[in-house]
């Protein structure tokens, strides 16, 4: 069986990842999609293997903000490795994409069955809550400009190519900011050759500048994935050189 695109998955040892996958369905993610509300009763877990899922705060006086994201780099439904059967978060889909689907129960089996995957998934809990606490931290602390560099980052370590299909509207939603500033910062990333914007599509010229505009929650972050699960830091391979126009 071919890879499956799913870095916490494929790590596993043959027979445990065969096994796991036998009990997952492939779903597509489509954007926009509720894959789970906060507090509800998590029936499913998800492993992505492309698109983008965004982690959201629930708030009944403010807009949802985004805490967190998964995409091929990790999974949906922490709770239940766990034991803890309710969302803490909301899951909405941000780009269209895939995933792996294993029901609750099945993931409560594979865990019991296979250390290799219990030792994974809760490494990437520790990897996630450093994340969770590292986005709080980073949104009282830092200017709206080094935090939208780190969110481009963040999304496109977990996207596939140079491209994300987002709104600046989104964008704004995400951070909890004021769309109006999103489109200055973006509009100044532009002029200097960083990224190009045009209806609802961000490309990534340069990501080392880009990288160079963002704060250092970025790159703590990275290495972090990196010190807990070696070789599978998003965005492993530098980018493809760009097309002119």
């Amino acid at each position: 069986m071919p890879a499956a695109q799913n870095h916490l998955i494929d790590r596993l040892p043959r027979p445990d990842r065969l096994r796991l996958l036998a009990a997952c369905e492939r779903v597509p993610l489509r954007p926009s999609q509720i894959l789970c509300r906060s507090g509800q009763v998590i029936r499913h877990a998800y492993f992505p293997i492309g698109g983008l899922i965004s982690l959201l705060t629930r708030d009944d006086e403010q807009p949802s903000i985004e805490v967190g994201m998964v995409g091929r780099e990790g999974m949906l439904g922490m709770s239940l490795v766990l034991g803890v059967g309710r969302a803490p978060l909301g899951a909405m889909v941000q780009g269209a994409g895939e995933a792996w689907r294993l029901a609750a129960p099945a993931l409560k089996r594979e865990l019991l069955l296979s250390a290799a995957l219990r030792r994974c998934l809760n490494r990437y809990i520790a990897i996630s809550m450093a994340g969770f606490a590292t986005s709080v931290g980073c949104q009282h602390a830092h200017l709206l400009a080094p935090r939208l560099a780190r969110w481009l980052l963040m999304s496109l370590d977990r996207a596939s190519g140079r491209e994300l299909l987002v709104t600046q509207s989104w964008i704004a939603r995400m951070l909890g900011v004021r769309r109006e500033g999103v489109t200055e910062i973006a509009l100044k990333l532009q002029a200097a050759g960083l990224i190009r914007y045009a209806r609802g599509h961000i490309t990534v010229l340069d990501r080392g500048g880009l990288e160079s505009r963002s704060c250092g929650c970025y790159a703590a972050s990275r290495l972090e994935y990196e010190r807990l699960l070696p070789g599978l830091a998003p965005a492993s391979a530098p980018l493809p050189p760009a097309i002119p126009g």
